[in-house]
């Protein structure tokens, strides 16, 4: 039987940020057993990672985080000497519809979680680790100027943000009463393949192809600081590894884009690769009534990040676009199986009907 040096439990792997953090840590590390832990709501799609399901160092568990038992559970099971904890409703649409959701997937949640950590490692935590993705949406809304430092105050302004903010408290809580060892990450608005089609990126790229509306909120003049996917994935890794306990570290891309230039490149970059006449996706751009609580800019700055653990993005903004629009287009039947719900067809093929 195979022995493995750790094992890693990843809540929320079959998502977007997560399937890159599955993918990344599987193929990196040979010697780590990673168990992918993912309720498989609408966001979790497990065709993500169809390149690495046979790998003999990774394994999936369909189950939910909320359930408490079930956590107890898989921590008996498996003996997880380490959690990188992404699992999370995120869309700040969704949270103003239905934030009770919101309030326990992300904040009673992550409660679970570090109560079976907790009880598991049972203070002997040497060589364990509790680490916990978050949003820099708990930093509420800057004006014109300024960064989110790690020292910023919380300020959040939807039950999205809300709830990260709580479980964000609450890991420094475990941190500081009982010693459990965390980290934590606060990153920028994340970007590149397999992202589910309600964000902006994917969403109008989908949108383009089809010739359908560009629905803009107030006048585009938001302001998001960009991550590339697979930054934000290494970056993860070296925090897990190299970041110092009781720590908490900001990632963000140096990419600063109002929403409206954003859509503007993304519409040109379309047009070239679509063989349209420049200037025609633009026409499709259409404003409509902004947001309840719309969070103006967010900017992230990342030099603790860069200065202590030496990681910096790998690409600008315009070259991760364009990966990201060649992968979409590449990749239809993908598109096609979350818009129109076939994905779930793949879990049960793969894991009901064997």
């Amino acid at each position: 039987m195979e022995t493995y040096e750790k094992t890693i439990m990843v809540t929320g792997g079959a998502g977007f940020i997560g399937s890159h953090v599955v993918r990344f840590m599987v193929n990196k590390y040979p010697k780590y057993r990673i168990i992918n832990v993912d309720k498989l709501t609408y966001a979790g799609n497990l065709e993500n990672l169809r390149d690495v399901e046979d790998k003999l160092n990774y394994k999936f568990v369909k189950a939910d985080i909320v359930e408490d038992e079930e956590m107890q559970k898989l921590f008996d099971v498996y003996k997880f000497d380490g959690v990188i904890h992404l699992a999370a409703e995120s869309h700040v649409d969704r949270s103003i519809a239905s934030p009770t959701e919101f309030i326990m997937t992300n904040f009673v949640g992550t409660a679970n979680l570090l109560n079976a950590a907790k009880f598991h490692w049972q203070d002997d935590y040497k060589g364990k680790l509790f680490y916990h993705v978050s949003t820099d949406e708990v930093y509420g809304s800057l004006g014109e100027t300024g960064l989110f430092t790690e020292n910023t105050p919380y300020d959040p302004r939807s039950p999205y943000s809300a709830s990260k903010a709580g479980s964000d408290h609450l890991v420094r809580a475990y941190y500081h009463t009982f010693g459990l060892p965390v980290k934590i990450s606060n990153c920028s608005n994340n970007y590149g393949g397999y992202q589910f089609p309600e964000k902006l990126i994917p969403l109008f790229i989908h949108n383009i192809k089809n010739k359908k509306k560009l629905p803009v909120y107030g006048k585009g003049l938001n302001v998001r600081d960009w991550l590339y996917v697979e930054d934000h994935a290494s970056a993860i890794d070296i925090i897990f590894h190299k970041g110092k306990v009781g720590e908490t570290y900001n990632i963000g891309g140096n990419n600063e884009w109002k929403n409206i230039d954003l859509i503007r490149l993304l519409c040109k970059i379309m047009d070239r690769k679509l063989g349209r006449e420049l200037g025609e996706s633009e026409k499709l751009i259409s404003y409509v009534k902004d947001r309840a609580g719309h969070d103006l800019r967010y900017a992230i700055d990342s030099s603790k990040l860069k200065n202590e653990l030496g990681w910096s993005p790998s690409l600008v903004f315009e070259e991760g676009l364009e990966k990201t629009v060649d992968w979409y287009l590449n990749n239809p039947e993908w598109l096609e199986n979350v818009t129109s719900g076939d994905y779930l067809k793949y879990y049960e093929e793969q894991y009901l009907n064997r």
